[in-house]
């Protein structure tokens, strides 16, 4: 369900609103004079996603380069992944 509300609330109600996307994890949609303006998310909904999407550009990439013929043996490439994930955690 969304979550819309004016910018007024957000000015006036803004921990409810912080709260509501915590506890949500959904965006809340701001509007300005009846129209669509921003979208506020809590920071760990924010971070999952921008994971996800690096993952979806990550197998988009190795699509691309299957297609192309661009392979490499699995023991690599799944020694390249555990690597990237070590360094990032």
């Amino acid at each position: 369900m969304d979550n819309i509300r004016p910018s007024s609330e957000l000015r006036n109600h803004y921990n409810e609103i912080a709260s509501l996307c915590r506890e949500s994890k959904e965006p809340v949609f701001i509007t300005v004079h009846g129209r669509g303006d921003t979208a506020i998310l809590d920071i760990h909904t924010y971070q999952k996603m921008e994971k996800e999407l690096a993952l979806y550009r990550m197998l988009a990439l190795s699509e691309e380069q299957f297609q192309q013929g661009e392979t490499a043996p699995a023991g690599e490439v799944f020694g390249d992944i555990l690597g990237e994930l070590e360094s990032e955690g």
